[in-house]
């Protein structure tokens, strides 16, 4: 039943924030109605990593190209909560441009290739998993693809062991499957935490696991300063006062709250202003990057990731 998917393993490298303390400012679904899963053919070969719809890497690994899911498992990921695996413990990922009522999958040529489909066959729901959610779609070239709640299940190409999710946020497209086939949730942890987005690199997020910006008309010296007021604020919601010690990896110098002009008090990061986006919908979303060439997710430094230097 279980088939190993990878003939070599690589090592991943941890970073860790040093922070340091001082003060500025002024104070501190219904199941869709896919078919069953039955012993049906394994999906075609894959090959090459991307990191959208397009191959861009070699892992032209054979076993790979063969592997069924066999047992899927529930993992406990840190940063996303629980997640779907297959019986290797690879994280399964679903795409926004598919549909699950009725289920189809819109990712093919190139597409399948960076995120390889999961075959029908042999799979089967461990602990944890609701077996009436698990099904198959028939694909374009006449495969089955396994379905969670409807949604075709992928692996991403360049997860390369047990327990990586670097196919999470790519393109603001794929996520990691929940166990109920929703995209994983962010586990509730710190009020404030570091995430490592495959696109922007290491940003900070919310209680929620929402991306956290930074406004380039606001200031931070001498005193914090909020210029987003009115329907400003409806879009980008202000991020409220979080405690010191319920941060995890962000640097503690100038993190503290202000009182805005309308009496509220908002989080500052290294004494800026940080705000969420309304336009962001589940954890791993960053559509508020460079919107109107001045909202920016902030790194754990407090710097607006990817803005232009002044």
């Amino acid at each position: 039943m279980k088939t190993s998917w990878r003939s070599a393993s690589l090592v991943a490298s941890a970073v860790s924030v040093l922070a340091l303390t001082t003060a500025c400012g002024q104070e501190n679904g219904t199941p869709a109605a896919s078919q069953n899963v039955g012993a049906t053919a394994a999906a075609g070969s894959y090959g090459s990593a991307g990191t959208g719809l397009g191959a861009d890497a070699s892992n032209n690994d054979p076993v790979a190209q063969t592997a069924t899911a066999g047992e899927l498992t529930v993992s406990d990921n840190a940063q996303l909560g629980k997640v779907l695996t297959d019986s290797t413990g690879l994280t399964l990922y679903r795409f926004d441009q598919d549909t699950a009522e009725p289920p189809k999958s819109n990712c093919d040529g190139d597409c399948a290739t960076t995120w390889p489909p999961v075959p029908a066959n042999d799979a089967t729901a461990g602990e944890g998993i609701d077996k009436s959610l698990l099904g198959e779609v028939t694909r374009s070239d006449g495969t089955k693809q396994l379905t969670v709640n409807g949604w075709p299940a992928y692996r991403y190409a360049k997860d390369t062991k047990a327990g990586d999710t670097t196919g999470q946020g790519v393109g603001n497209k794929w996520f990691a499957l929940a166990p109920d086939g929703k995209k994983a949730k962010a586990a509730s942890t710190a009020g404030l935490s570091v995430r490592k987005d495959p696109n922007l690199g290491d940003i900070v997020v919310d209680k929620n696991g929402m991306t956290v910006y930074r406004f380039l008309k606001d200031k931070a010296w001498p005193k914090s300063v909020s210029n987003c007021t009115g329907a400003c604020l409806e879009k980008w919601p202000a991020v409220g006062p979080v405690a010191t010690n319920d941060t995890e990896g962000v640097v503690k110098k100038g993190l503290m709250s202000f009182t805005r002009p309308d009496g509220v008090k908002q989080q500052t990061v290294n004494c800026w202003p940080i705000y969420t986006f309304s336009g962001d919908k589940a954890p791993g979303d960053i559509n508020g990057q460079g919107v109107g060439g001045t909202w920016y997710a902030v790194s754990p430094e407090g710097k607006p990731v990817g803005a232009p230097k002044q």
